[in-house]
């Protein structure tokens, strides 16, 4: 005898039939989300559902208050751990009703999710035996779906690093490129870098991407990977400044990724906004630019943008300067080979004076030093150092010249 065959083993043409094919078996909505939560497929004809579903239909994707509130109560992180169906209590403040989810999945990765809507009576063991096979069906259609994604993003990666490299410098030839490829480009962007403390590898990418799609804070038209920096493209959002919402973005990005996957000792960077798309390359360099300068000078730069820089923004092209022509100035250099020789710190002290705007009660304050050994030290640093500290244009370049040496000592 021939075993009778299930509702699902057999060949379904769509997510969608195989979804109200679900919803048939189990008596309830159901809908059918990929890995970042994104709406594939949904059962159309239930008179019965919950706010979050609606949402979900409605937007296309889960909102962010569901996830997150998803996150908390740990339900997320378990339907990545097991292939069993998961039962999910009600949780009213964001609509959700009560709920029996799983995992579609290959191998360890998931590949989406399959959820249903309890609106009469629990969904029983025979059910949840009938959800896990359906997983099983809709594996091959997610990662049919999931390969003409990939294959659309290794396209858009490719154009993403001809603009970061500047081989597409024109408007022209930029937009042209974008049609080919089929990327809308938004009127303005600007270039968003954040670094890892290790290289990014496959699991920590799928990690971000997952962040990216679901927090729905930032609109990204493209990104790329370079060893432990990831790039993104970005359009500015219209309903807040373009800086307010980067750097909330990027607030919000490095918290949950904390959060959810133990990340810290991560650092970010924003370049300008634009509107022509030439100046992808320029953008990107000011990111990188910040980066370097917020680790040499972590106590001056906690922000979030090239353009809050202020004068640190000139110290890169003072210093190739000071390089290609061999400069030196004198005046530091002989406070430090006193200080070399006598085993103090002027040059540090005078820094610090500097700093604090020639104020030597506050420098003495950060020094932990009493006001009177500060008011030797500047005698002496003006003494041997031949400086003249009422005279604002020489303190200015010493400034200047004491941060360009950070430069070179990097």
């Amino acid at each position: 005898m021939t075993a009778e065959k299930g509702p699902f083993d057999q060949h379904f043409d769509s997510l969608e039939t195989l979804a109200e094919t679900i919803s048939e078996v189990l008596r309830c909505p159901v809908t059918i989300e990929d890995a970042n939560h994104r709406l594939v497929a949904y059962s159309a004809h239930d008179r019965q559902t919950d706010e979050a579903r609606t949402a979900t239909i409605i937007g296309r994707r889960v909102p962010e208050k569901v996830v997150q509130s998803l996150w908390r109560q740990g339900v997320i992180p378990q339907l990545m751990k097991t292939d069993e169906p998961v039962r999910i209590a009600s949780i009213m403040n964001i609509g959700l009703g009560d709920r029996v989810a799983v995992a579609i999945r290959k191998d360890e990765e998931v590949l989406g999710y399959i959820w249903a809507l309890e609106v009469e009576k629990p969904i029983d063991d025979n059910g949840i035996q009938q959800l896990k096979k359906a997983a099983q069906t809709a594996k091959q259609k997610l990662l049919q779906i999931q390969t003409r994604k990939r294959k659309q993003e290794e396209g858009y990666q490719e154009f993403f690093w001809q603009l970061l490299t500047g081989h597409l410098t024109t408007e022209a030839a930029v937009r042209d490129k974008a049609a080919q490829i089929h990327l809308t480009l938004p009127p303005a962007f600007y270039v968003m870098v954040f670094e890892f403390p290790e290289s990014i590898d496959d699991h920590r990418l799928q990690q971000i991407r997952y962040l990216m799609s679901v927090t729905q804070r930032i609109s990204v038209v493209c990104h790329a990977v370079d060893h432990h920096h990831f790039i993104l493209l970005a359009s500015p959002s219209e309903s807040t400044s373009w800086k307010e919402h980067a750097g909330s973005f990027i607030n919000h990005f490095g918290k949950q990724m904390h959060d959810r996957f133990r990340v810290s000792a991560m650092a970010s960077a924003c370049g300008s906004l634009y509107e022509d798309y030439g100046k992808v390359e320029t953008s990107y360099r000011e990111a990188l630019t910040l980066l370097r300068l917020k680790k040499l000078f972590p106590n001056q730069t906690k922000i979030h943008h090239y353009e809050d820089l202020g004068f640190y923004r000139f110290l890169p092209p003072i210093f190739e300067y000071k390089q290609s022509h061999r400069m030196v100035n004198r005046h530091l250099q002989r406070l430090k080979e006193y200080d070399r020789d006598h085993h103090t710190n002027l040059l540090d002290t005078l820094e610090t004076f500097l700093m604090h705007d020639s104020n030597a009660k506050e420098a003495a304050a950060a020094l932990h030093i009493h006001t009177n050994t500060m008011n030797y030290r500047l005698s002496r640093i003006a003494e041997i150092g031949e400086i003249d500290l009422k005279s604002m244009d020489q303190k200015v370049a010493l400034y200047i010249d004491l941060k360009t040496n950070k430069l070179m000592s990097s």
